[in-house]
């Protein structure tokens, strides 16, 4: 992309009145953004208002800055690729074309693994191209609670790891909870720097900040074996209004979206009802009928969405062939070991929370001891304990 062209499509986006609608339908009209800046206000008149003619004719105050800052961005000399897909342009994900509202512009981060040193051009952006039509032929999208149950946090990471490990390309929103455990998941079923795009974080930011800032490290990784996409200029905060609004990306993306924990209000939903909207397949995991956070799940099931036990479900849906790739691993089977070792207090813990004097009457164990055994089996990862003194199961994959 030449900086004349870039220039004219941050203007396009920045200019007041304009919004997706009417740039793709000015677009329609006129072709590229250059020419739409060069056509008279008389001619703008024939597809949109005298107020947005007249603001087409306005430079926006901002936009020089925008435009130094998004070209040095572009041209920034670091290990991840970086790219902006505008609309109808090669490198634009074709799944999103379909979508009511695709984005105007997307920033891309990430990519194939270079192996030349970072003052050297970057890799033919041919193979970048086919690197990212590849990765985009098969995604599922993972969601849910930024407070998930232990349960659902190692729900998310395990579905995450075996449809990444399967072949499908994992997207997500880099949130706390689900989002962040399903790209850990997909992460781990990739070594070292994979030709693979396992995982896609769509944010709600520029991609010169990373939201939440805990998960700095988890998108750096992501950009070293994946991908970080985003529809918002550079410098923009993480505003409420955005996150909903990216959902419709991830929604886009993906074949099917699969909801890992979710309350009944829950942004997740809204990412499941998009899908739907879409023609896509709405999958979701039950839980307990005690546990607010599968409330939204068991809602889904209900309105048709399909009930799903393990990736393998998932698969089958979408009528996908696994890839030859084993979803367990010895530590994984290291930890059915303990489970087995303690399976009485296991047993009576079941699967719901349950408070201290609730499991002591069920497996009239001593008091000292079960709490003793209750902290290894906690160290181990096979127990949480949870707000007001409530313990819980956690189930190994």
């Amino acid at each position: 992309m030449e900086r004349s062209e870039l220039e004219a499509w941050l203007r396009l986006s920045l200019t007041d009145g304009v919004g997706n609608g009417t740039a793709r339908k000015l677009l329609g009209a006129f072709g590229a953004p250059e020419a739409i800046f060069g056509q008279a206000e008389t001619t703008l008149f024939q597809i949109v208002s005298p107020a947005q003619a007249a603001a087409l004719g306005r430079r926006p105050a901002s936009l020089s800055a925008l435009v130094a800052t998004t070209w040095d961005w572009l041209c920034g000399g670091d290990t991840h690729h970086r790219q902006i897909a505008v609309l109808g342009a090669t490198n634009y994900p074709s799944a999103l074309l379909t979508m009511d509202d695709p984005p105007l512009m997307l920033y891309l981060m990430g990519g194939p693994p270079q192996h030349t040193p970072i003052s050297e051009p970057p890799a033919d952006p041919a193979v970048q191209s086919d690197w990212l039509a590849s990765g985009l032929r098969h995604c599922i999208a993972i969601v849910g609670s930024r407070n998930p149950t232990p349960q659902g946090a190692s729900n998310a990471r395990h579905f995450g790891r075996a449809l990444a490990s399967a072949g499908l390309t994992v997207v997500s929103g880099l949130a706390h909870g689900v989002d962040g455990a399903a790209h850990e998941g997909a992460l781990e079923s990739v070594s070292g720097h994979s030709p693979r795009l396992a995982t896609i974080a769509v944010v709600g930011t520029g991609l010169d900040r990373v939201y939440p800032k805990e998960h700095r490290e988890l998108a750096h990784r992501i950009a070293a074996n994946g991908l970080i996409l985003s529809e918002y200029a550079l410098g923009t905060p993480p505003l409420a209004a955005n996150f909903p609004k990216r959902n419709r990306i991830i929604a886009g993306l993906a074949q099917g979206t699969l909801v890992v924990e979710a309350a009944l209000k829950s942004g997740s939903l809204i990412t499941a009802k998009l899908a739907a909207d879409q023609g896509k397949e709405v999958f979701a995991i039950p839980g307990s009928i005690h546990s607010t956070q599968s409330r939204g799940c068991h809602s889904l099931i209900r309105q048709g969405a399909k009930l799903v036990e393990s990736a393998q479900d998932v698969l089958e849906e979408l009528r996908l062939a696994p890839a030859a790739v084993p979803f367990d691993d010895p530590a994984e089977d290291a930890s059915r070991a303990a489970i087995n070792a303690d399976q009485t207090l296991l047993e009576a813990l079941g699967f719901d929370p349950v408070s201290l004097d609730a499991l002591q009457a069920r497996c009239a164990m001593e008091t000292a001891a079960m709490q003793a055994q209750l902290m290894t089996l906690e160290l181990d990862g096979h127990v949480a304990r949870l707000p007001g003194g409530l313990f819980q199961r956690v189930v190994a994959h």
